[in-house]
């Protein structure tokens, strides 16, 4: 085995990186801490990892002192008591010389049972340059943090963003050229229904179909019905199809259990609060509560349900694709996620008292953003509705500002003394936290 590992080694030393896509996140180097990144699968994380070996090679350190190792690779399916014969195999590489100023690249280490140990004694008696990744929450939360102590930085790594898709595409993200902008609004139609996975990106509808298909079934087994040894193959898969029958619409469980019991299938119920745990574990969708200041009751209510991206949506629910409202609010969704979203604690709630707005967003622990989400809001009607939902909210909370965010339209109301921002989806995905004019 120890052979091997040096086999596997010096194959990566003698590799091509492979082109890289600049993501508009990159990872701190020598932080003195352990750079925890976790994500969806297939969202970049390990081109994230080489991106990094490439700016530490362009920095002038030498090939030979990085150790990458995926632990996806079939060949290292360790046990915990085998993992020292990595530092063995990289020691004996390096002729017994000091290491301390070696980086180690870690990518789904979560695939070895114990591997905590083992790095947190690499941190401590080895090296502090140590990146890790991995496809689930518990991996950050419960294993990471517990394990290191406040000695991991962590970061989240999503599908590609409107901008990273279109500099994907060698798109100019200029709005202010007509020409420009009349691609990018384009493009925005293509990205609200494809997503942005990145290896889909460009491919025909069918074949895009097709990878979302592999990766829906990947994560369906390999992080849900694998990780948590679970024996109802087909209930998670139903679970997860109706919870992309009701993206970005409140759900309730129990009606969830009564169709799929309906259906013949035969369970505990308590599996399915188990399971909205799970998903959102693995980066396949994320849950918010209707807000309230009793904690009881936010764990009682209906909760509203977005995916990781809305192409695999679509993928896993062919009625989702029709419904360009959903996939709007969505994608707004995974926006706030990644810009303004904890990892730690759900910062992101929707409001309902008479009527709903669609997001509140809390900053340390305080109300600093309601928006609304309407693909079209032409029809006075549905304007007057969305304006409704948006005042109570912004007086609920003591905002002054609050937003709609459109497909296209662009427009600014006084209504009530609250100032009223319409924003088009496609200039606030490019302009991150630049078009928030509240304090967050």
């Amino acid at each position: 085995m120890k052979e091997l590992i040096k086999q596997i080694i010096k194959r990566f030393h003698e590799l091509n990186l492979p082109k890289i896509v600049k993501r508009d996140i990159t990872l701190p180097i020598n932080k003195g801490k352990i750079i925890s990144v976790i994500g969806a699968r297939r969202s970049g994380k390990t081109y994230l990892l080489f991106d990094t070996i490439k700016r530490l090679l362009n920095s002038g350190i030498p090939r030979q002192n990085i150790l990458y190792l995926n632990f996806e690779d079939e060949r290292l399916q360790l046990k915990a008591s085998e993992l020292d014969l990595i530092l063995q195999a990289w020691r004996e590489l390096h002729n017994g010389q000091d290491i301390s100023s070696h980086y180690f690249f870690f990518d789904e280490i979560q695939n070895i049972p114990g591997w905590e140990k083992f790095v947190r004694r690499i941190y401590d008696f080895e090296t502090k340059n140590i990146f890790l990744t991995g496809s689930n929450s518990e991996f950050l939360i419960k294993e990471v943090t517990s394990a290191m102590r406040g000695r991991s930085l962590p970061l989240e790594v999503f599908p590609f963003n409107f901008s990273e898709y279109l500099r994907m595409q060698n798109i100019d993200t200029d709005l202010y050229s007509v020409q420009n902008k009349a691609k990018i609004i384009n493009k925005f139609y293509e990205y609200l229904f494809a997503g942005g996975f990145p290896e889909t990106i460009g491919l025909e509808e069918y074949e895009r179909q097709q990878i979302l298909q592999t990766y829906f079934y990947v994560m369906l087994y390999k992080d849900l019905i694998e990780r948590y040894k679970i024996n109802a193959t087909i209930v998670v898969k139903n679970f997860i199809k109706k919870l992309a029958d009701n993206l970005s619409k409140p759900f309730s469980l129990n009606r969830i259990y009564n169709v799929l019991h309906s259906w013949g299938m035969r369970f505990n119920k308590n599996l399915l609060y188990d399971l909205i745990e799970y998903v959102e574990n693995s980066y396949i969708a994320f849950s918010i509560e209707r807000f309230s200041f009793s904690l009881l009751s936010r764990s009682k209510s209906l909760k509203k349900i977005y995916f990781i991206d809305n192409g695999l949506a679509n993928t896993i629910n062919f009625s989702t694709n029709t419904n360009k409202g959903q996939l709007l609010e969505n994608l707004v969704f995974l926006y706030l996620r990644t810009h303004f979203g904890n990892i730690y604690e759900k910062n992101i709630f929707y409001f309902k008292n008479n009527y709903e707005c669609d997001f509140v967003v809390f900053k340390f622990n305080k109300p600093a953003l309601c928006t609304q989400v309407s693909f079209d809001i032409s029809d006075e009607q549905t304007l007057r509705r969305e304006l409704k939902g948006l005042l109570e909210c912004l007086k609920h909370f003591n905002l002054n500002t609050g937003y709609i965010i459109t497909a296209e339209q662009e427009n600014q109301l006084s209504v009530d003394n609250k100032k009223v921002l319409i924003l088009p989806a496609y200039k606030v995905l490019l302009q991150n936290k630049n078009i928030w004019l509240n304090s967050i």
